[in-house]
């Protein structure tokens, strides 16, 4: 454990949070999935050494709440590759989360879909994920650190305990595999032609170097993409970030039932 976690454990501990049971990732527009809790516990992140700073998070914090029994963290706002140049700047965070109990983490973000009937609006399950924006956040790790295996990197476990939920709450989901761009631009129209022919069923500049330190780490990874957009050239798609952002926080009322029902489920998956 590195100090600086050591450090963001105690202030959390601090709060009277000993114990941390599921860890959720909200990306940019979706921080309104944490509303309506009861009895919150919340933590700037300028309170949390290795949590994100600065212009890209300035809001960002830390929420902890019992939801339906369990100990549920809600991360709102994550420090992205296009921000700081750096995949692994997540590392921190969720080192913290998962020295704190978390065995299980949920991470989400807005998606640009690159399929007829995904449209903005929906959510989808990620089933899979294809790295192209060719970083990984494990490069520099000494011997066998950073040869992990990514055969389950999305929880088969977690993946039916969402698919149960969506059940119970009413949200419609599809399911599909991401390809991460590094952004901050958004993809060419060739970009996402070749997208769709590498198999590809939405588009991100998020969570992926996530699911990899989340592995690391050897906690249950699962995703949930919010889709904001159809990609550069598709179903007519131009997308902006104006425009992604305001459909983000219009998704973020499906994904917030969602997340209130998924406790209810099975008990937590152990980790392996």
């Amino acid at each position: 454990m590195s100090e600086t976690v050591e450090q963001a454990m105690n202030v959390i501990n601090a709060r009277d949070v000993m114990s941390i049971d599921l860890a959720v990732v909200l990306g940019a527009g979706l921080g309104s999935a944490a509303d309506g809790l009861d009895d919150p516990i919340a933590i700037p992140y300028a309170d949390l050494p290795g949590f994100p700073q600065g212009q890209s998070e300035p809001d960002g914090v830390l929420v902890v709440a019992n939801v339906e029994g369990l100990n549920v963290a809600f991360m709102r706002g994550r420090s992205e590759f296009h921000e700081t140049g750096d995949a692994a700047a997540m590392a921190a965070p969720l080192e913290t989360l998962a020295m704190l109990g978390a065995t299980n983490f949920i991470l989400t973000s807005g998606v640009g879909s690159v399929r007829g009937d995904m449209h903005p609006g929906n959510l989808v399950l990620i089933t899979d994920h294809i790295n192209f924006g060719g970083l990984n956040p494990l490069i520099g790790m000494s011997s066998d650190g950073g040869f992990i295996s990514l055969t389950d990197a999305y929880d088969p476990k977690l993946f039916r305990r969402l698919k149960r939920a969506t059940l119970h709450c009413g949200v419609q989901t599809h399911e599909g595999v991401m390809m991460w761009f590094s952004g901050p631009s958004f993809e060419t129209p060739a970009e996402i032609r070749m997208a769709r022919t590498l198999g590809a069923d939405v588009v991100t500049t998020s969570m992926v170097p996530e699911i990899i330190l989340a592995r690391r780490l050897g906690v249950n990874v699962a995703a949930v993409g919010a889709v904001t957009h159809y990609g550069a050239g598709f179903q007519g798609g131009a997308p902006s970030h104006g425009q992604t952002l305001k459909q983000a926080q219009a998704t973020a009322i499906g994904l917030r039932r969602l997340l209130r029902v998924f406790p209810k489920t099975r008990e937590l998956a152990t980790v392996g």
